[in-house]
């Protein structure tokens, strides 16, 4: 079921109006921000969506400028982009990506990272004021860069992930509540080959047992 919720489409109402696609899975949330953002004489909220499929649906529907983008939603279909950040790299390899921005609740800094590593041209807070907000969109539109001041410093400082691609993979499954027989079922992999990439993912993140491995990593957004 496509959970694209479908605006009016006003290519006619002139051309130079921001196009908008807002994607949040929190609907009280999702629809005061739009809203708000309809308030706005050249923003115009084209579509909406709830979840991952949703999104490439709305995306591909109505061509917008501009696409809010959560970081945590559910994929809604099978096969479908686990996540925004997913999302964002499929519209980017589809090459007809229009310019994101990222929302999300959690202002952590591999997120930053992740997100701009997949094409987003801007990554901020849901908490931002509105008003900051529309800004970012204008700029964004413009062919500029938006990103958090905080968090781009926090992102230097962090750095990049220190976990393989398979490593964060296994934590990825690990966070999601997989045991090791699980999580090599899942990844096609063999117990041992979990274990062992359970065992390097703990020593690089400095800790001593899988779920603090998840945890720090998922408290700089690397996974």
């Amino acid at each position: 079921m496509n959970s694209a919720v479908n605006s009016a489409d006003s290519r006619s109402e002139g051309c130079s109006r921001i196009r908008l696609v807002v994607a949040d899975d929190q609907a009280i949330l999702r629809s005061g921000l739009v809203a708000l953002l309809r308030l706005e004489s050249d923003l115009d909220v084209v579509g909406e969506a709830a979840d991952c499929a949703g999104t490439l649906a709305a995306v591909a529907e109505h061509r917008p400028d501009v696409l809010l983008l959560d970081v945590q939603m559910p994929p809604g279909t099978e096969g479908a982009p686990a996540d925004g950040i997913e999302v964002a790299e499929a519209l980017r390899d589809r090459g007809d990506a229009p310019r994101i921005i990222v929302l999300t609740t959690f202002g952590r800094a591999g997120y930053l990272r992740r997100t701009m590593e997949a094409g987003a041209a801007g990554f901020m807070v849901k908490d931002t004021p509105v008003e900051r907000l529309v800004d970012a969109i204008r700029r964004v539109h413009r062919g500029l860069k938006v990103v958090d001041p905080e968090l781009a410093a926090q992102s230097l400082a962090v750095g990049p992930s220190p976990l393989t691609g398979k490593e964060t993979e296994v934590l990825q499954a690990a966070a999601a509540g997989g045991t090791t027989v699980g999580i090599a079922r899942t990844l096609f992999l063999s117990e041992g080959t979990v274990r062992n990439h359970i065992s390097s993912a703990i020593g690089k993140l400095g800790v001593t047992q899988r779920a603090e491995a998840v945890r720090a990593a998922q408290e700089n957004g690397w996974i």
